[in-house]
């Protein structure tokens, strides 16, 4: 495991690059929305990016002040040779690929005017809704120092299960997080086409979140243990 207190010159190259990165993401995002869009001054596009980048930067600042392992973990974490196989499919979909999509798709919905345009109150609230998810998924990042990008059994950073913070009422807290953010999406954009590939990212983390809890199950010590306790995956009373 890395020591948090002595990180070296290549591990603060790793989370400069992982912090570039973040921010090219977050970029293209921007132009993405606005190309397809089809303007420049399309508040909707505005909002989601610096609402999403202020949360993205207070995350990732506070995990590197408290885990700096774990922030050096996601940014490598693609480069492991026990990721799940099945991971490296969905995981770029569920984080990119299908983000991507429906960027785009919000824009020329926006550019076309294919969906009635909702009241902003209600759009407002959903960028907040959005964001609350992404904060719930930030909290199980700071709770889980395991809270890898890729689905793989830890053993060379000693994982072990966590049932501290939002662990306490559901498994996977981070996936629960994500899905309401996707569900709040096509309100935010006043889209009903976006609804589209939401139903796909959403059909995609669900499966992902079973074939990752089942993995756990067979092959993390105790969490077979945790999973009795903690009954539900993502939605208490629910799944």
């Amino acid at each position: 495991m890395v020591d948090d207190a002595k990180l070296t010159r290549s591990d603060l190259n790793v989370l400069w690059k992982g912090l570039v990165r973040l921010i090219l993401l977050v970029l293209i995002m921007l132009g993405t929305l606005l190309l397809s869009g089809g303007r420049w001054d399309w508040w909707e596009a505005w909002a989601y990016t610096v609402t999403g980048l202020l949360v993205l930067l207070g995350s990732l600042a506070f995990m590197i002040m408290k885990h700096p392992d774990l922030a050096l973990e996601r940014a490598q974490a693609h480069e492991k040779e026990d990721v799940k196989g099945w991971d490296r499919f969905l995981m770029p979909f569920t984080a990119l690929i299908g983000p991507f999509i429906s960027w785009i798709v919000a824009g020329l919905d926006h550019r076309f005017g294919l969906s009635p345009d909702l009241p902003d109150w209600i759009q407002i609230t959903a960028l907040i809704v959005i964001q609350i998810g992404s904060l719930i998924g930030s909290w199980a990042m700071v709770a889980n120092r395991y809270f890898s990008s890729q689905v793989r059994i830890q053993t060379d950073r000693g994982q072990t299960v966590v049932r501290e913070g939002p662990y306490r009422f559901v498994r996977h807290p981070g996936y629960a997080g994500g899905l309401l953010s996707w569900v709040a999406g096509p309100v935010f954009f006043s889209s009903w086409w976006v609804i589209l590939p939401t139903i796909l990212v959403i059909i995609a983390s669900l499966v992902r979140t079973s074939l990752e809890d089942q993995a756990l199950r067979e092959e993390l010590p105790g969490y077979e243990e945790y999973a009795r306790e903690t009954k539900y995956r993502v939605l208490p009373g629910v799944w």
